[in-house]
């Protein structure tokens, strides 16, 4: 049995979602938020999310990590900007608790659930929900869609990157 721990990032509120089993099979979920308050500084709150992303890896030891991939609408270019600050903390999280790191676009994870790349959050929604056979809605959106990235994440786990070390004269 594996763990996968899946994020969906965000500065508001960063989704987390953690689901464990083999292959299709799911034994267990879990999820939530990590939520910085608005006005504290940009540091303190990409710190406040690396801590808890970090304080996740300790106590849930996933075999895998899987983050959204980061996205930039061009309308929006600052919001992308900032989205990829907190991607960063939580990619370096990942590196420096030693776990494999996938990034998955939203668009592959809506596709891999409910057959539609463009499917609306409350479409994704469900679809984790009928997955995980649970009744209640996931709350916040973030984790539902943390919980989906889980499960591609917990789907594709023999397809996932392995950790390549080379020694440090072969890195010049």
């Amino acid at each position: 049995m594996i763990r996968v721990l899946g994020i969906d990032p965000g500065l508001a509120a960063t989704g987390v979602g953690v689901v464990s089993g083999a292959g299709r099979r799911v034994a267990g979920a879990a999820y939530g938020a990590v939520r910085t308050p608005a006005g504290d500084p940009l540091p303190a709150r990409l710190d406040q999310i690396y801590e808890a992303v970090a304080s996740l890896l300790r106590e849930q030891a996933p075999s895998l990590m899987v983050v959204e991939d980061v996205f930039s609408l061009g309308r929006y270019p600052k919001s992308g900007i900032t989205l990829g600050r907190v991607s960063g903390v939580i990619l370096l999280a990942g590196q420096r608790h030693g776990v494999p790191v996938m990034e998955v676009p939203v668009r592959e994870a809506k596709k891999v659930l409910t057959g539609n790349g463009g499917a609306d959050k409350a479409q994704l929604e469900r679809a984790v929900r009928h997955v995980l056979k649970l009744t209640d809605p996931i709350r916040p959106d973030h984790a539902s869609d943390a919980l989906a990235l889980a499960l591609i994440g917990l789907f594709r786990h023999g397809d996932a990157p392995r950790r390549v070390i080379f020694p440090a004269a072969a890195a010049c």
